[in-house]
């Protein structure tokens, strides 16, 4: 049965019937009825991941990436303002009254208390079919939740599911170690994937493991979230077993996924983001952006925010000039440009390749028509690391793309675009002038290196619908989080062996009159410093919502860059909003640096 696939119902607008008033401001759920099904709880549940915790810029997404060098979002002239909120995470001066702080905390917390709903409604359905799989699915939901609460605020409210006990209490990061225990100890009742009606958007055995060998990575920085020298103890004993180290424990999970027929790297490392990627060779869990049924339609974020609003992926749309990433990041990649995941050239099925750095014209019977929309073209971007002069379809004053006619063949028109905001060619600068802060004047919007790493989709000629799944959990990422795990274990070899894996797997298609395609290339042992894993991991994961804690693991996330000064410790977390703390009496307390 897919119903989370294709309920994905509204939240249903109740509370905790046993809950106090003072323990709905931290649970605040909507949804308690005796009546509700087993799936529809769920549904709840699995619903907030689509909502905005997953696939919105301004939720978990920007907390992990805006705060570090892989994405920032500058104020470009008088766009972005936002009274400054996006401003403060890249600047490291964000306080507990930020609304992506407070935004991101309701999001998560409402996910936490939608899971332990479907948890009790679960329970109270004991006969139906299918039970201990929902009933595993739910708690591992609520897991997942608390896991990013804690891993981004270092606090989390939590009720004892199945329980007559309705009090609301906090638990803190080591509360990690409860967590690894409990995933575990829910594995056998999750479906694997595929069985049962699951797919990658349901929580299988895959995605346990994926959870655990995340979990088992980031344990050292959980219990020691302060530590100044970022001496973490990657290799303590791990919790259930002190025979191994975590890192041994990362690198068990991994090699069950790895070693899985389930699962294979894609040769195009771009379809992994691409539309229509849901059945995607690499993906393990995801957070699906578009539901037939039409009950969901997702953002479209991460296509839309880096795209400049001259960049027009289809007639009547544009992008929002909005996220780049910083010229420290854009540089680590100086070396490694001829990568497959640097960037991608698109061709039309007639063979025809779009270019992003010159003029042509590409014949109107090569171009595809938005689905649905059969009078409106679609026009495909190259992906990847967009840098200098941008060319595109020029277009008209209601946004239609201009045509030519070339030998006799109409064809739509790419030439050197300029920014809509002033007579400025659209040169991507890896350079930022923030001589003013991280504000960029009128005449410099279209500084900073944009990264178009998912596929923008036009299916409803909106900027918000999007039908690529975003992977939490995919293959190549467990790559690195086992290269990471082997090296930090002293194994250098195998550490080198995934990153070639990675390295090797990956192909970038390109015309005949330019060489061919270009498979990636090997590094040798001597080549893997712990900079160069560093590196490695970050080409494979950037823009993924994994960079905060990586570089929190390596000690490079309090260290100055552009936007941002160096900073002390305790910005590691998040403070917990000060609207909570107001009503909380003595339930929270402000995390350090915050009071």
């Amino acid at each position: 049965m897919k119903f989370i696939k294709y309920i994905w119902i509204l939240p249903l607008i109740l509370a905790f019937a046993s809950c106090t008033n003072l323990n709905e401001v931290f649970l605040d759920e909507e949804l308690s009825d005796v009546t509700a099904t087993s799936e529809s709880a769920l549904s709840a549940a699995y619903n907030r991941m689509i909502t905005d915790v997953f696939v919105d810029h301004g939720h978990l997404w920007g907390l992990q990436e805006y705060s570090t060098d892989e994405a920032l979002l500058p104020t470009r002239g008088s766009d972005w303002g936002d009274g400054g909120v996006y401003r403060a995470i890249q600047e490291f001066t964000w306080g507990a009254d930020n609304t992506l702080v407070s935004n991101n905390w309701s999001s998560l917390t409402n996910g936490v208390t939608r899971s332990l709903t479907a948890i009790e409604t679960i329970n109270n359905n004991s006969g139906d079919t299918n039970y201990s799989m929902y009933l595993a699915e739910a708690k591992a939901l609520l897991y997942m939740y608390t896991y990013y609460t804690l891993d981004l605020y270092g606090q989390c409210p939590m009720k004892e599911p199945i329980s007559s006990d309705d009090n609301v209490y906090v638990v803190h990061s080591t509360y990690i170690d409860t967590l690894i225990t409990n995933v575990e100890n829910i594995i056998p009742d999750l479906a694997s994937l595929g069985d049962n009606s699951t797919y990658n958007g349901r929580f299988t055995k895959e995605a346990a493991y994926a959870f655990l060998a995340e979990m088992y990575m980031n344990r050292a920085v959980f219990k020691d979230r302060y530590n100044a020298t970022s001496n973490f103890d990657f290799t303590e004993a791990s919790v259930n077993n002190s025979s191994k180290t975590d890192m041994d424990m990362v690198a068990e999970y991994s090699s069950m996924l790895i070693s899985s027929s389930k699962f294979s790297l894609e040769e195009n490392y771009f379809d992994n983001f691409a539309i229509g990627n849901s059945d995607g060779s690499e993906l393990i869990f995801t957070a699906p952006q578009h539901v037939d049924d039409g009950s969901v339609n997702g953002q479209n974020d991460f296509a839309y925010m880096p795209m400049e609003r001259a960049q027009h992926p289809a007639e009547g749309l544009r992008g929002t000039n909005a996220t780049c990433t910083t010229p420290e990041y854009y540089a680590t990649w100086d070396d490694n440009q001829d990568d497959p995941r640097f960037v991608q050239k698109y061709e039309y099925d007639n063979g025809t390749w779009f270019y992003n750095n010159q003029t042509q014209s590409i014949p109107l019977t090569t171009m595809d028509y938005v689905e649905g929309q059969s009078n409106v073209l679609w026009f495909h971007f190259n992906r990847g690391f967009m840098v200098g002069q941008q060319y595109g379809p020029t277009y008209d004053s209601n946004s239609k793309y201009v045509r030519d006619t070339v030998d006799g063949v109409v064809c739509v028109k790419v030439s050197a675009l300029k920014t809509d905001k002033n007579d400025s060619m659209l040169v991507f600068t890896p350079n930022l002038d923030f001589s003013s802060g991280t504000t960029l004047p009128q005449n410099k919007v279209h500084q900073g290196v944009r990264i178009f790493k998912f596929e923008y989709d036009p299916i409803d000629l909106s900027s918000s619908t999007s039908r690529v799944y975003i992977p939490i959990f995919r293959l190549g990422y467990i790559y690195t989080l086992r290269a990471e795990a082997y090296y930090r274990s002293g194994e250098t070899q195998e550490a080198l062996d995934d990153i070639n894996m990675l390295r090797t797997s990956r192909t970038r298609a390109q015309p005949e009159d330019e060489g061919g395609d270009i498979a990636g290339k090997a590094i040798s042992l001597n080549d893997l410093t712990e900079e160069r894993l560093y590196n490695e991991i970050s080409y494979e994961n950037y823009w993924e919502m994994k960079r905060r804690p990586q570089m929190i693991r390596f000690g490079t996330f309090d260290n100055a860059y552009t936007g941002k000064a160096k900073s002390d410790s305790f910005r590691r977390l998040y403070p917990i909003p000060q609207s909570v703390i107001d009503v909380s009496g003595d339930i929270f307390s402000q995390n350090e640096g915050y009071d």
